[in-house]
């Protein structure tokens, strides 16, 4: 760039631009959360009362869910592109397969993400804060008339830092839109997202404060020659990962095989059915930050963990098969906790030096598990060293997601994102009046994969 004129002009105004949509994005998203913690503050209170009526109690928190998947998906019908996570549209617009989302995208993402979240089910905050950042750039590139492919550059860096702000974690924002997003890393869209997700991560803390989302002790670094059961783990988990795509996948299709009947209504049943979980076990519903803090404390025996696994793997893709915004890596990072927590105990027996940290696999498995599932494993492994604010055991994390990833790509089986991309696009050229961009049109048969890395 430093040779280049063309490359350098207007890069002073896009960074400026991208540090003033980062506040908006860091104020939004701040406030998101920030209403999503009351709306989960007062689903354990409804919870609570409901409990004392036994009998008819548990229609409480049925028709609490129900009603809010219902309307979630009726906010989608003034903004169809809202449906689902929204990160498989950032990465359309970047490839140029798409146009940058409208602005009439960001209050039904956020008011949907709140109806469909905060009622109980089990879907991330993140997706929704991802596609906010990307809406509000976009509107920004067009209200100040930046070419085409800067604004691209623009959403791709505020989606980036949106996902920053959902976990308090900028490092691990940033890295999504380099390694995630674009697949690439470029001076222009390197600059441009640090100063994005610096001013959007420092205007959130003033709404949520700076603590990390999970309190864990100290964790030593495991022995070395455990790396080959790290390597294991991993390999195992990219089994898991493949199977958890594939229930997400046929989950949109069941969905979509209904259509006979409204769309509310199938989210309602979807609710329904997640309301049920809610009242019988409150941590296996919602976006699962509750339960993987259990985890990750050691407070669950081995029962109830392999109960929450079972859970907690069919939730996430049922509750996404509903086309409510919402996302999925906070759920399945709920999944891999409880996945890593439960393979410890199992193995512990075996392997009597696993019990001096009981924490590291459940800690390996939420970044093992986001690799297996979304394949960004330098992603995966910065987040989750950011949530848990814990970095001595990077090693382990690097020998799992490997393992994880490796097997995941021999299986032929595609990320996450490239799949929802496909079917989002494949939806969008036109498979009846019901289709949405969570892809409820049938799917095209496996095809080439993406290449497009975007502009310079």
């Amino acid at each position: 760039m430093a040779g280049n004129p063309e490359a350098r002009r207007g890069l002073g105004l896009l960074c400026a631009v991208a540090a003033g949509a980062g506040a908006a994005v860091g104020l939004a998203g701040g406030a998101f959360r920030w209403l999503l913690l009351r709306a989960d503050t007062g689903r354990t209170a409804l919870l609570h009362w409901a409990h004392h009526w036994p009998a008819a109690g548990w229609l409480a928190p049925v028709a609490l869910v129900a009603a809010g998947a219902a309307a979630a998906r009726y906010l989608v019908r003034f903004a169809p592109l809202a449906s689902g996570s929204g990160v498989q549209d950032v990465e359309a617009v970047w490839r140029g397969e798409a146009e940058p989302p409208p602005l009439r995208v960001l209050p039904v993402k956020f008011a949907g993400g709140l109806a469909g979240i905060g009622s109980g089910l089990a879907l991330g905050r993140e997706g929704p804060t991802v596609h906010m950042g990307a809406v509000i750039a976009a509107a920004a590139g067009r209200r100040l008339a930046l070419d085409r492919d800067d604004t691209r550059i623009l959403q791709t860096a505020l989606g980036g830092a949106g996902l920053g702000v959902a976990f308090n974690a900028p490092a691990g924002g940033m890295l999504f839109s380099f390694e995630e997003v674009a697949r690439s890393f470029r001076l222009r869209l390197t600059l441009v997202t640090f100063i994005g997700s610096a001013v959007a991560i420092t205007c959130s803390r003033l709404i949520l404060g700076s603590r990390p989302d999970f309190l864990v002790g100290p964790v030593a670094a495991p022995a070395g020659w455990l790396i080959t059961v790290y390597v294991a783990f991993g390999a195992v988990t990219g089994v898991l990962g493949v199977a958890y795509n594939h229930l997400i996948l046929r989950g949109l299709d069941l969905f979509g095989r209904f259509r006979r009947y409204p769309a509310e209504l199938r989210a309602a049943v979807v609710g329904g059915v997640m309301g049920l979980l809610l009242w019988f076990a409150p941590l296996g519903a919602g976006g699962g930050d509750a339960l993987a803090q259990r985890v990750l404390g050691g407070a669950i025996g081995t029962g109830a963990l392999a109960w929450y696994f079972l859970a907690r793997f069919l939730a996430g893709p049922w509750s996404y098969s509903a086309g409510a915004p919402g996302g999925l890596f906070a759920p399945l990072l709920a999944v891999g906790a409880v996945w890593g927590a439960l393979i410890h105990q199992l193995a512990e027996p075996l392997l009597p030096a696993l019990g001096t940290q009981p924490t590291a696999l459940a800690i390996v498995g939420m970044a093992t598990f986001f690799a297996a599932v979304v394949r960004a494993p330098l992603t995966g492994i910065v987040l989750i060293a950011e949530m848990t604010a814990t970095t001595t055991l990077l090693v382990p994390m690097l020998a799992a997601a490997f393992a994880a990833v490796l097997v995941a790509t021999l299986l032929r089986n595609e990320p996450i994102y490239d799949s929802l991309r496909a079917r989002m696009l494949h939806s969008r050229a036109g498979r009846g009046a019901d289709s949405h961009p969570t892809g409820e049109a049938p799917r095209k048969p496996p095809g080439p994969h993406f290449t497009a890395r975007g502009p310079a």
